[in-house]
């Protein structure tokens, strides 16, 4: 089929074109497959990232895919028909606006994860990859709403703040009288 196409356009540019057309067509049963997944994994996530990226490698992309697999958060290009069906009405609010390609980034268990894993890539991929909403809490959400959800800590960050807060005032007291049983002596 390729040799075909490079003796029907022996222009170089033009037969790269068509072989990338033919390699990157999806058929029906490939687009129906995608779908039936996306339809069976989103409407059981905690929260979906919708995720806007460019000039992303290969590399960069196989990277993000285990981070977020180590958290549990499943990661799929996708095309924004395919995703608009399988999310359907599923979800309340105003789906946001989705330009140029779009990735999603979903787990069940994390709800956090998603948009924390993607918000941490970014930072190091600047103008790569960014989140442009999502879906939190069985809602729609915009970009500015993903965001703050990407910044908040983990849950075992939380802990430690929380555990560190309350040591710390008892801390206090405790130099307090220490130095006061060091000064009645």
């Amino acid at each position: 089929m390729v040799d075909h196409i490079i003796s029907v356009f022996p222009n170089a540019a033009l037969s790269r074109f068509f072989i990338l057309k033919i390699i990157m067509a999806l058929t029906k049963t490939k687009k129906a497959e995608i779908l039936k997944d996306l339809t069976a994994a989103l409407p059981s996530a905690s929260s979906i990232v919708f995720a806007h990226f460019k000039n992303l490698s290969v590399k960069d992309t196989s990277e993000l895919r285990s981070k977020l697999r180590e958290e549990g958060v499943e990661y799929r290009v996708v095309k924004k028909t395919l995703l608009k069906k399988a999310i359907g009405d599923k979800f309340s609010g105003e789906m946001p606006n989705l330009e140029g390609e779009i990735a999603v980034a979903w787990g069940t268990q994390d709800a956090i994860a998603p948009a924390r894993g993607i918000h941490e890539f970014a930072k190091t991929h600047k103008d790569m990859i960014s989140i442009v909403g999502g879906v939190f809490e069985g809602t729609f959400a915009d970009m500015a709403k993903m965001q703050s959800v990407a910044t908040i800590p983990s849950r075992e960050v939380l802990y430690a703040q929380f555990a560190f807060l309350i040591r710390s005032p008892l801390q206090k007291f405790a130099i307090a009288i220490s130095e006061i049983s060091k000064s009645k002596e």
